[in-house]
């Protein structure tokens, strides 16, 4: 063979081993990241339930995708609860640790609002944040309980018919508002994306660990109609992983939690 063939070969040879170029992590079966004891395959299955697009961008980048995760699952777990229609909390279920907005240096535009404690040095530092940049934020909607919520829904059903309703109020128990961690801003209207804080919050509330919970175009997701006013502090860690890995849609990202949380958990790793 002449000398210039049995080089060509060589390298050939040499890049299907990887030596040159490297085999991607999902021909390997490899740990797909030290801080778990994951294949690439049990990570396949893991995100099988996710859009291909989201699934595919996972796999791509498997390491830096587990990295994230382990930082989000560190998060205390109350903070990331699925919360929807076929989710609903317990009648009985409250925040501990509500407190009154108004005892915060913030503009609300009634008295009785309140959030979890837990939350409000980013509710704080969100709201310092645009006002920073000349916005304010008026929290317009925020806790609300069973009760309230019921009566929310049957006034929503009474003014605009159940179909409606159902677009676009939650039914008592499947509303996130009863987690102390939701909160609606401004008008409430859809004219609110077009105003100074609505876009605002749309370009930085992920910074601060707040998520749109239902964007437009996803209702057949998230089971509401667009609410650009709609936000849930959901973490700082979850919402950069929300927007590197999940489309940028927190009913993807919350699903995966609640499906595999035990199963990622089983299979996490000591710190080194």
């Amino acid at each position: 063979m002449p000398r210039g063939a049995s080089i060509l070969k060589a390298l050939i040879l040499l890049a299907f081993s990887g030596a040159i170029f490297p085999v991607p992590a999902a021909a390997t079966g490899s740990l797909a990241a030290p801080e778990f004891s994951l294949t690439i395959q049990d990570l396949r299955t893991l995100t099988a339930a996710l859009p291909g697009t989201v699934q595919a961008r996972i796999l791509a980048d498997p390491r830096s995708f587990l990295h994230m995760l382990s930082q989000v699952l560190d998060e205390p777990a109350e903070l990331l609860v699925l919360v929807d229609k076929s989710h609903p909390l317990p009648a009985d279920y409250a925040p501990a640790d509500l407190v009154s907005l108004g005892s915060y240096p913030l503009s609300v535009s009634r008295e009785d609002l309140s959030l979890r404690k837990a939350i409000m040095p980013d509710v704080l530092a969100l709201a310092a944040a645009a006002r920073a940049d000349g916005v304010t934020l008026l929290f317009s909607s925020s806790y609300r309980s069973y009760d309230h919520q019921k009566k929310v829904y049957e006034h929503e059903v009474k003014m605009n018919g159940q179909q409606a309703a159902d677009r676009e109020s939650a039914r008592p128990g499947a509303s996130q508002h009863q987690l102390g961690t939701a909160m609606d801003f401004g008008s409430i209207t859809d004219a609110f994306s077009d105003t100074k804080a609505g876009r605002w919050l749309a370009a930085h509330a992920e910074e601060y660990g707040f998520s749109l919970s239902y964007p437009k175009g996803f209702e057949n997701v998230t089971g509401y109609r667009y609410e650009s006013w709609h936000y849930r502090y959901i973490t700082r860690s979850a919402a950069r992983l929300q927007r590197e890995y999940f489309d940028d849609i927190q009913q993807y990202l919350i699903e995966f939690l609640h499906d595999n949380r035990t199963a990622l958990e089983a299979k996490r790793l000591p710190a080194r």
